[in-house]
Parts: C-alpha cells; structure tokens; sequence
C-alpha cells in the first residue's frame, strides 16, 4: 500500500468492496459507505464527520492478518482497525476518533435507550456480542465525556439508516475530494 496516497488506497479498497456483501445485509459495503456518507452530508455535517461516515467501515476492508473475525459478520475491533488505518494514512485525529466510537455508539444506545436494539438489523444484534454487548455505567460515563459523543450517535444514526437497497447517488466524487483535501498530498 502506498502511504503516500491515501485517496489512491482508499479508492482501490472501496472499488473491491462493491463486490463484498455488507455483513448480513442485502447490499454492498460500498453503497453503505456511499449512504451513510451520503447522510452526513444531507444533514450539513462537517467535513472530518463526513469522511467518517464514508469510511467508519474500512477496517472491515482492509487486511490485517492478526485481524479476529466476528464469525461470519465481518472483523472484529474494525472500528480500531480502522481508526488505525486511518491515522496511519494522515486522517486527523477528530476522523480516527469518531470512527474508532462508531461500534462504542451502539453499545451505548443499547445500554441507555431500551428500544434501541429493537431497531437494529439481525447482523447488528448478532454483532453487538462480539463488541462487548450493552456499555457498563463507567462505559457510559467515559463515553459521555469524549469530546466527539454526539457527533458519534450521529454517525450511528446513518451507519443504521445506510441499508437501503438500490440506492443512487451522485455525491462519490464529493467524498474522495473532502479526502483529497483532508490528507498529505
């Protein structure tokens, strides 16, 4: 992988993921990065968020081979890797951030909000075992406090609401230049 273009990278990584299943769901990985990036951007987001949104996903993609995997729902600690993966490719930390707490999201709205996991789809139910199941109270706290916890629900709102089938968009050319424009030349 070539560090010194991480848009190159990244768009290599999304190109093979049209072809990859989205974990239990009836779409792609690609047009569930494209939706929930497409979200993002609906709601005026900023630009650290958007990307996010379009790439809180990446550590399902990439491979590592010291990666566990969450039985047939895709990598587990993805969000780590991914945030990782991130930070390595100059993604600011804010980016990293809010992908790393994306899965933390979830384990937090299932912990505060009793019908939260009513809503998810089976493979998200599936998954929240492997993450750590519902947040404890010190979780919650620790959660609470992190600068960037309510962008975080955010993200996890789309990440939930990115499953549509037969999607359309024409915002992909957007995304990879707020990238282009938020990493090392």
């Amino acid at each position: 992988m070539n560090k010194s273009k991480p848009v190159e990278n990244i768009r290599d990584i999304l190109e093979k993921s049209k072809l990859q299943s989205y974990i239990g769901e009836k779409i792609s990985q690609y047009e569930h990065a494209i939706q929930c990036a497409d979200l993002a951007l609906k709601a005026g987001a900023e630009e650290d968020l958007i990307i996010a949104a379009f790439l809180h996903d990446i550590g399902h993609l990439i491979t590592r081979s010291e990666a566990k995997q969450m039985g047939d729902f895709g990598t587990a600690d993805h969000d780590k890797i991914g945030a990782n993966f991130l930070l390595e490719n100059g993604f600011s930390e804010r980016t990293a951030n809010l992908v790393r707490n994306h899965v933390q999201a979830k384990r937090y709205l299932v912990a505060t909000r009793p019908t939260y996991r009513e809503n998810l789809s089976d493979a998200s139910i599936e998954t929240l075992k492997y993450q750590g199941g519902p947040m404890s109270e010190s979780e919650i706290k620790k959660f609470e406090a992190d600068p960037d916890f309510k962008d975080s629900l955010r993200l996890r709102a789309w990440d939930e609401q990115g499953k549509l089938e037969n999607y359309k968009s024409e915002n992909e050319e957007i995304f990879f230049r707020l990238i282009r424009a938020r990493t090392p030349k």
